[in-house]
């Protein structure tokens, strides 16, 4: 992160600021000296404790929190305007809970992540969009290749095909990224992507993360975790997957898909970590 030259502090949006990965953006930026701007879906029936945002240091003199939804057009205009960068984390909630990637709501879900790009556009401040992705954009394909980059890309055609297990979650993603970057390069805007893995680490969310409940499933004893598609898994700390975020908006040269991995593990290996570290949690080894 140090040396060469940067991007003058100023004024950045991070969608999706109560989630995981933003939250801790959040924090991060605010200690690096930005200032930012979180959008948080705000249920006026429901109020959302948004307390681990607004008790961050830094947050009463440099955070503001902005009301907007992915599903309501234009709303994230407000918080877009006059920043000098976005960072586009948040997804929609259509898929998070295993509903079918039809076409007719994945086209819905494209144009309103391109509205977001639209709106930076329009600001005419903005001067770079780091976009969040998933390593589920990549590796999803019949050659069942074992080694990827940046060119790799899932095969939604195959993931339709075959009904690959968390295709509700892969299909969108895949397609949401083609279309954020293909937008950027044909309208001037610098757009750039970041791919991480299955993010573990310390959270300031009131509520478990997906991916720590996943990573915890064996401790946790619950059924859907490691055991179901993650035999094998790649993994990356949040801090890491937070720096490369700030990274790739700091530096000039970067351009396209950056992906963000550190480990790659598989069940029976963090079974035996853990046991060894944690006699008092004994795991199934076999």
């Amino acid at each position: 992160m140090e040396g060469g030259s940067r991007m003058k502090r100023g004024t950045v949006c991070v969608t999706g600021g109560a989630g995981y990965i933003g939250s801790w953006l959040i924090m991060r930026l605010l200690e690096r000296g930005y200032t930012v701007r979180a959008t948080v879906r705000l249920d006026p029936e429901r109020k959302r404790d948004i307390s681990h945002l607004t008790n961050l240091p830094g947050a009463s003199e440099r955070l503001q929190i902005f009301n907007a939804d992915l599903e309501k057009r234009h709303s994230f205009n407000e918080a877009i305007k006059g920043c000098v960068g976005v960072f586009h984390v948040a997804y929609p909630a259509d898929f998070v809970d295993g509903n079918e990637a039809d076409d007719a709501t994945v086209k819905t879900v494209i144009a309103r992540n391109l509205d977001i790009l639209k709106a930076c556009l329009k600001s005419k401040t903005v001067k770079r969009v780091v976009y969040t992705s998933t390593a589920a954009a990549v590796f999803v394909n019949k050659s069942g290749l074992k080694e990827m980059d940046e060119n790799s890309w899932s095969d939604v055609e195959f993931c339709r095909d075959m009904r690959i297990h968390g295709s509700s979650y892969i299909i969108p993603k895949t397609l949401i990224e083609q279309a954020t970057l293909k937008f950027g390069e044909d309208n001037g805007l610098d757009v750039v992507s970041i791919i991480p893995p299955l993010v573990v680490g310390p959270f300031t969310c009131p509520h478990l993360p997906g991916s720590i409940s996943v990573s915890l499933a064996m401790i946790l004893g619950t059924k859907y975790g490691l055991g179901r598609g993650f035999e094998e898994t790649l993994m990356v700390h949040i801090d890491d997957v937070v720096s490369g975020h700030i990274f790739l908006f700091e530096c000039p040269e970067a351009k396209g898909r950056y992906i963000c991995s550190s480990a790659e593990t598989s069940v029976y290996e963090l079974a035996t970590l853990i046991s060894t570290r944690y006699p008092d949690i004994q795991m199934p080894l076999e």
